[in-house]
């Protein structure tokens, strides 16, 4: 079997792992939203960085940024082996099934996928002597909270079955930890911002595509709830910044990823979004059913790890989005393009029959 970069051997990959003067890190979902904005990060610090990623959005390219990106396994998470992972110093796990309307599809595949299959792959990391795990979870583990402001330390109350995984990985990799494997849990916001393979589906991106594509975001909801934000960026600074810190800072720890003057109202992204794009129409409506509303506290982030600091807001990153399409003349075609909406794109591949029921590629002869 062969190892995961180029064709290598498992030995020759770990013999060349050994003249590396940086650590080697594998990124799971290097292709996604998140992935591709973090690889050219963390190789302009110096890690000696592998990607691994499924596979399913590569269609959707929105722009190029003219960065450096690192080889990337075609490979699902569920099928790595701790010999694949031999030779790498971390783990950073991005990949998942991403959102809480794709994830309520289909709930089972959810656990699957995300609970379990993340699981497996800290366990195989630790089997083949990886030090450090980042997992990728979620503020949305908060769910209805219950109190003013939640900490790390609030008690999780998830809504959804992405949340509700999110919170069982973290227990299940935290069981995990000993001297030699230190798993850190970086509970992100609400991700937005501009990256080569964008999402439409989170909150602020979308509503800046309908205001440049429609001229309207008419809510169905007052706004009310709480969601904290987080440029994508400043995701990407967060894990770097893990990775930087001695490992006895991070071992064990969860950090809440944003910015304490980054929790937002709905309504208040929305009126952000409208000033961006300023022939753009702003209406709300009645009290909606969704009873997810948290504000988080980011205190803890900045404590330890002082190198962090979040430099996007919802403002500048709606002026970032109407930038962007202005530069590449977005369309609604490409605004609704399947690629750009996780679900949208996972229909598409089960309906075409390129994947299984399983969410696995299916494989064609076509000689």
């Amino acid at each position: 079997m062969e190892n995961l970069v180029n064709g290598e051997s498992a030995a020759n990959a770990r013999s060349a792992a050994t003249n590396l003067a940086k650590p080697r890190v594998l990124v799971t979902g290097a292709d996604g939203f998140i992935g591709t904005v973090l690889t050219p990060l963390l190789m302009e610090r110096g890690y000696d960085v592998v990607g691994l990623d499924t596979g399913f959005y590569r269609a959707g390219l929105l722009y190029h940024d003219g960065q450096d990106r690192p080889a990337t396994l075609t490979r699902d998470i569920r099928t790595v082996t701790p010999r694949d992972l031999e030779g790498f110093e971390a783990v950073v796990h991005l990949a998942e099934l991403s959102n809480d309307p794709l994830c309520e599809q289909d709930p089972a595949k959810t656990y699957a996928i995300n609970h379990h299959g993340s699981v497996a792959l800290a366990a195989a990391a630790k089997a083949a002597g990886v030090s450090r795990f980042i997992y990728a979870s979620s503020c949305s583990i908060y769910g209805a909270a219950t109190e003013g402001v939640v900490t790390e330390t609030s008690e999780p109350n998830p809504q959804t079955a992405y949340a509700h995984c999110k919170m069982l990985v973290e227990r299940d990799v935290l069981a995990l930890a000993d001297d030699e494997f230190s798993p850190t849990f970086l509970r992100n916001a609400t991700a937005f911002g501009a990256s080569p393979r964008i999402r439409f589906d989170i909150v602020l991106n979308n509503l800046s595509g309908l205001a440049w594509t429609t001229g309207r975001i008419a809510m169905t909801s007052d706004g009310t709830p709480w969601r904290p934000l987080v440029h994508v960026r400043d995701i990407g600074g967060a894990i770097v910044a893990s990775l930087d810190a001695p490992r006895e800072v991070v071992a064990r720890q969860v950090f809440n990823v944003g910015d304490n003057k980054n929790n937002y109202r709905v309504r208040d992204i929305a009126e952000a979004v409208g000033r961006a794009f300023p022939n753009c129409k702003v209406t709300f409506g009645e009290f909606g059913g969704d009873n997810r509303s948290y504000r988080v506290s980011f205190d803890k982030i900045g404590q330890l790890l002082p190198g962090f600091q979040c430099e996007w807001d919802a403002d500048r990153g709606a002026r970032q989005m109407r930038a962007l399409f202005e530069h590449i003349g977005m369309d609604d075609d490409v605004f609704n393009a399947p690629p750009y909406t996780r679900l949208r794109q996972l229909q598409k591949l089960l309906e075409s029959k390129q994947i299984d029921s399983d969410f696995f590629w299916r494989s064609y002869d076509f000689s």
